[in-house]
Order: C-alpha cells, then structure tokens, then sequence
C-alpha cells in the first residue's frame, strides 16, 4: 500500500533523486539577486528541470499561479537584523502548510548554538506533527554556533545528520565535507536519506557541479543548492546541468557541456 508520505516524496524527486532549489533567505537576508524577482526565478527553477523548490508560506499564498513543480515549506526563521541569527524559530506547522498544498515540509536546526535545545525540542515536535499528517520532514542540519570549532568536520557531520534522522526527518540536509570520502561517511552514518546543502555563492559553475557530482557519488540522494542557482545570470540553465549530474546521473564533462552549448546560444 502506498503511504500519503510516499506519494509527496515522489513528487518532490525523479528517479528517486532530488534537485531541489531553496529560496528561504528573504527572512534572513532580505530581499537578494533572485529573490528580488522571486516569481520570475521560481519558473526559471521549473523550466530548467529541478524537481522542487523550496520557500516560505507567504512566498507560496502570494503566487500569481500554482507552481508546476512539488514544493516544501520552511517552518522555520531569524534575521540578519536580529539579536542571534543561529536561532531559527519556528513559524509555521504542517497543517498549514498542507493546506497551501505543499509536498514537504523543512525545518532548520543550528547544533552548536546557544538556541541547539529549543530548536531541538522544534525538530521533534514538529517530526511527530508531520508524521500525523503523512507530510515529508526535510530537517536543515547545520554545525553552526558557539560550540562548533570546524562546520566541516566529518565527525561533526555526521553527528549533526544523525541527529535529524534520531529525531524523525525523513530526509537530512546538511553541507558538504570536501571529499567523495569523508561525505560517504557522513551518509553511511545517518539512517535517513541525505541531501547536500549548496553552501555560499561560487565564482565559477565548475565548482558547483563538481560538488553535487561528488555529493552523488558518495550515496546522496540529492542536492539542495540555493545561491549559486538562483543568484546565478541564468538559473535555467544551472539547473539544467545539475539536473543532468544529480537526477540523469551523467558525468562532469556532459554537465559543462550544457552550459557551453547554451552560451553559445
């Protein structure tokens, strides 16, 4: 029998991968290259092939015609403005979420700050809600805060992904390690699927498929890249490239070939 939570899953991925495309910062940053045009970048997301896009509820309710892809709901939120960024508080639940017609929904946990046992006590609360509501829990797991001396730590990795999975995520996101190996690692270890988070702006597109290929061939199930997607001169087109190395699984080579095609155009 298929479960409610199957269903959503498989409309958030392809061929059991996922490319999904954050747009959450406007709470964070405000209104960056990208999102200052959200609409326009979010069909630019769609029409390069990705496979969801994630965002905050206002951002959907506001949308000027249903999206064409699945999409996730972020519950959670801070500002730069604020008195501590680290601490992500909750701002919504699954319930609304599902009534906005969400596939999934995400949630953003910083271990290592002085907020980690609140925003803990998030995690699960909001794990069991959306385990009520057959909605898929995407959990945002970042080594960030006072207590974190190196974010790219494996053994930090590692211990922040399990974390998501021991309190209920049904997929971990957390950063990169640097290395096919020491990522294998970091995936090996969490009992949830896990997914790559994009990290800062790159200067150059070769580093960003370089490490969803990498990301891949350590056993991820998929990539989640905001920045260097949707602050990018042509989001289609990125997201076409690492469409064809995370859900088509072609090499590096086919990737960059993509964009050298299109630039030509």
């Amino acid at each position: 029998m298929v479960s409610g939570k199957q269903v959503r899953i498989s409309r958030l991925t392809d061929r059991g991968r996922m490319l999904c495309i954050p747009m959450d910062h406007g709470i964070t940053s405000g209104p960056m290259k990208g999102l200052d045009t959200i609409y326009k970048t979010i069909r630019e997301v769609e029409r390069g092939g990705a496979t969801a896009f994630l965002v905050q509820k206002g951002i959907v309710k506001h949308m000027p015609e249903p999206p064409r892809i699945g999409f996730i709901i972020h519950v959670s939120g801070s500002t730069a403005l604020g008195p501590d960024p680290n601490w992500k508080v909750r701002v919504g639940g699954a319930e609304a979420a599902l009534r906005r017609g969400a596939d999934g929904l995400s949630v953003h946990i910083n271990i290592g700050s002085k907020a980690e046992p609140e925003m803990l006590r998030k995690l699960g609360e909001i794990a069991d809600e959306c385990e009520s509501w057959g909605l898929p829990l995407i959990a945002m797991m970042y080594p960030r805060g006072e207590g974190i001396k190196d974010p790219n730590d494996p053994n930090v990795l590692m211990h922040v992904a399990r974390v998501g999975a021991e309190l209920g995520a049904d997929i971990v996101k957390v950063p990169y390690s640097g290395s096919v190996e020491t990522f294998r690692r970091v995936v090996e270890a969490c009992p949830a699927p896990v997914v790559m988070a994009g990290g800062p702006k790159m200067d150059n597109d070769l580093a960003v498929l370089k490490m969803a290929r990498e990301a891949i061939d350590a056993g991820a199930m998929g990539v989640t890249i905001g920045r260097n997607v949707f602050m990018h001169e042509r989001p289609a087109t990125i997201v076409r490239a690492l469409r064809a190395v995370v859900i088509e699984d072609r090499s590096l080579e086919d990737a960059l070939s993509i964009l050298e095609r299109e630039d030509k155009v």
